[in-house]
């Protein structure tokens, strides 16, 4: 169509095809009008708050509001490579692990070819994989867990990427190190795998690894890191990539020159360094899961065996009790707790390791909810 009369058909700018397609990611919901959110389970956020040199490192990068960022994010990466014995020229930072997964679709993915993803992963997979102008393939779980072989079986000459959240987003499961391994043997050498390792702090099994030690000898494998789950720094937006030396150059051609901020620069080094209150949140967590992992049972919620800071509580075993009305019910009660519908779960909540007061609160609700005629 000659460039005047297709000007002259279209009443407004169009965008790119797909892109009208997505469904938007719609965030955990913090409070509705009307109710006072006393306990806020639903975003997997810590419930011991970030660290308090993090805090005074932010109070202090005011004085330089007026000056750009370093844009290289020299001393967080530094700090990041230190505190997990890597090499610093192999890491790039983003506005958090989320824009770094996005400029991974923008790089290697584009129209007519695939990404796959697990059947409950992340949401954010399709939405940017869609927006890249290519197409999102689901392979199905099992046990709520991802399946390596179904994965596998929808490798088509048109895939370049796929997505694995290790451990996942909503479920909590992950991929023994023995099947991440062989997922990766099995691929073709120009397929980039992606660990989105969000809640890799969290995991406490022998046989579980966040990819550092494939990353280390592959040139298809990288892994994604954030700072707003075990760090508490989620409204900074700050997360990190680690990965072959290859990619880490092309990632840093696409991305924003200045897009990591000053005080969220700070506040990453000085919580990647405070040890202390490190291990005083992981300990939380270590305590707290166990607990209501075996309490959920006992009201016979099935729960996903989780490996990171929250549980995924399905009603479907439960007869006449259903997760909207749990939620509606919890949420009178001043608890939030994440509806799962987006993810396919509509009978199934998600519950975030609260604090001590919280986590007892919530089973009592739940108990007493489930107890109703």
């Amino acid at each position: 169509m000659p460039h005047n009369l297709l000007t002259m058909t279209q009443k407004r700018p169009q965008p790119n095809p797909g892109i009208s397609e997505i469904s938007p990611y719609i965030p955990a919901e913090t409070e509705k009008k009307g109710i006072k959110t006393i306990y806020r389970l639903s975003a997997n956020e810590t419930p011991l708050g970030p660290s308090p040199a993090s805090q005074d490192a932010y109070k202090k990068a005011v004085h330089s509001l007026a000056h750009y960022p370093d844009g290289n994010a020299t001393l967080l990466r530094e700090a990041i490579a230190h505190h997990h014995g890597l090499d610093p020229r192999r890491l790039i930072c983003g506005a958090g692990s989320d824009e770094l997964l996005t400029l991974i679709a923008r790089a290697y993915l584009t129209y007519g070819t695939e990404a796959l993803h697990s059947e409950y992963g992340f949401l954010l997979y399709p939405i940017i994989t869609k927006a890249a102008g290519a197409q999102p393939v689901m392979a199905p779980e099992k046990n709520m867990t991802t399946d390596v072989n179904a994965l596998l079986n929808r490798v088509t000459g048109q895939t370049r990427v796929i997505f694995l959240a290790h451990p996942n987003n909503p479920t909590g499961t992950y991929l023994p190190t023995g099947q991440l391994c062989y997922l990766h043997k099995k691929l073709p050498p120009h397929i980039l795998l992606v660990l989105d390792a969000a809640y890799g702090e969290y995991v406490r099994k022998e046989d579980y690894t966040t990819g550092i030690d494939l990353i280390d000898r592959a040139e298809n494998v990288v892994m994604t890191r954030t700072f707003s789950k075990l760090h508490g720094l989620a409204s900074l937006r700050l997360g990190w990539l680690y990965g072959p030396p290859s990619i880490i150059e092309t990632l840093n051609r696409i991305r924003g020159p200045f897009n990591v901020s000053s005080p969220a620069l700070a506040a990453g080094v000085a919580a990647i360094t405070d040890h202390a209150h490190i291990n005083r949140c992981l300990s939380h967590n270590d305590l707290w899961l166990p607990w209501l992992t075996e309490q959920i049972g006992a009201l016979t919620l099935k729960s996903p065996p989780s490996t990171a800071n929250f549980l995924l509580l399905d009603f479907d075993n439960i007869p006449g009790k259903y997760a909207a009305d749990a939620h509606a019910y919890l949420e009178e009660k001043g608890i939030n707790l994440r509806r799962l519908d987006a993810y396919a779960l509509p009978n199934a909540l998600r519950m975030t390791v609260g604090t001590e007061d919280a986590n007892i609160f919530t089973i009592n609700m739940l108990r007493e909810f489930l107890r109703q005629k």
